[in-house]
């Protein structure tokens, strides 16, 4: 009898072990991880500094409350505000808390409620972040949201500006929409979020759960833009599998966000922490993040080459080692086939193979999974002519 909820549509993959890109089911299967725990193993399974650093603090404490000052939490503070526009941090537990942070702030801050999201976003699946979220599929079934959010086409500056006026708070967008298909923002588009959020005192919050962390080959991706973000919010890649999230923010915020404003019981967990500052030690370095560029070019133009007579595909869209297969038709075949092959891949939507390679990845793997994405997707079309 299964005694958790069905809340997830699981895989027919029992996991055995993983290390590095590499995942072992019960039956020693091996299959190339291009998941990485949905960008969260971003220097990809076990990782041995990461391991290492989680032992140590282990033989320290596991455990004692925010009501001590744990010298760990500000040297990740630390870190993270050296490497982006922010000043302060907020630690959590995922990414759907660190938008509940974010959301509070901009609120508490401003006085002001009504906060603009974007058409095919995901930020959580708490009430408010579920609120946050354009996605009715997210939506279904609760009842009434959290009032106040608007919904706006992604990339539509005219129509932003037309939403925009004194009572909005902020406004809340990822740089490139993870769940909702890969999709990037326009550079004209994000330089106009910050103009209007300037011009009428909102905040511009920038969500990072998917694209921080060395996922775009900058720590955030909001910095291969000429962007200062009030607050972004971070998870995932931040603590290499263990549970942590982040909300980093502008000096001025500070003031609304006082003793017994906000908390999280477990938020900058000493375990967690432990495994964010080894991972950020090794992420945060331009030689790592060069590597990320540069692996990142050398597969998307790849699979440009490789794909170009396959008539499904509509567009390769993405950034660094975050990208995006744009199909004409539902991609649910393909990717179960890839899983059946040994290569593992997510979707995004119905019709986007969606693909998170661990950063370490090799361009050997990149080509041996390019591949089997090759050969899988012209099988298809031979059963499936357009």
């Amino acid at each position: 009898m299964n005694h958790l909820f069905p809340t997830y549509n699981r895989w027919n993959i029992k996991v055995a072990s993983a290390k590095g890109t590499k995942i072992i089911d019960d039956q020693g299967k091996e299959y190339l991880d291009f998941v990485s725990g949905i960008a969260v193993n971003n220097l990809g399974n076990r990782n041995e500094k990461v391991q290492q650093a989680i032992l140590e603090q282990l033989d320290q404490y596991w455990h004692v409350s925010n009501l001590y000052h744990q010298e760990p939490q500000q040297i990740v503070a630390k870190m993270l505000t050296d490497y982006s526009d922010g000043d302060s941090v907020f630690f959590c537990n995922s990414g759907a808390e660190a938008n509940e942070a974010a959301i509070k702030l901009a609120r508490k801050f401003t006085g002001k409620s009504k906060i603009i999201t974007f058409k095919q976003s995901f930020h959580g699946r708490t009430f408010a972040t579920m609120s946050a979220t354009g996605q009715e599929k997210i939506h279904s079934g609760f009842g009434p949201l959290l009032q106040e959010f608007s919904y706006l086409d992604y990339n539509d500056s005219e129509g932003l500006s037309n939403e925009m006026d004194d009572t909005v708070a902020a406004v809340l967008l990822e740089v490139i929409q993870g769940e909702g298909g890969v999709v990037p923002a326009e550079a004209e588009f994000l330089n106009k979020v910050e103009e209007l959020c300037k011009q009428y005192n909102a905040l511009f919050i920038i969500d990072e759960v998917q694209t921080g962390i060395g996922r775009t080959g900058k720590p955030f991706a909001y910095q291969n833009f000429n962007l200062s973000p009030d607050i972004i919010t971070l998870a995932k890649g931040l603590g290499s599998g263990l549970p942590i999230g982040a909300m980093v923010g502008k000096s001025y915020l500070k003031e609304a966000f006082g003793p017994g404003v906000h908390g999280s019981t477990f938020g900058g967990n000493p375990i967690s922490i432990a495994a964010a500052k080894a991972t950020l030690e090794i992420i945060f370095q331009d030689e790592f993040l060069d590597e990320v560029v540069e692996k990142g070019e050398y597969f998307k133009s790849s699979l440009h080459e490789a794909l170009a007579g396959v008539e499904c595909v509509q567009e390769i869209r993405g950034s660094g080692l975050m990208l995006g297969i744009s199909c004409h038709v539902d991609v649910t075949a393909i990717i179960n086939s890839l899983r059946d092959k040994g290569l593992l891949v997510l979707n995004a939507g119905p019709n986007v193979i969606r693909m998170l390679p661990p950063l370490t990845v090799s361009k050997e793997e990149i080509s041996q999974a390019i591949e089997l994405i090759k050969i899988e997707m012209a099988h298809f079309e031979m059963l499936n002519p357009v």
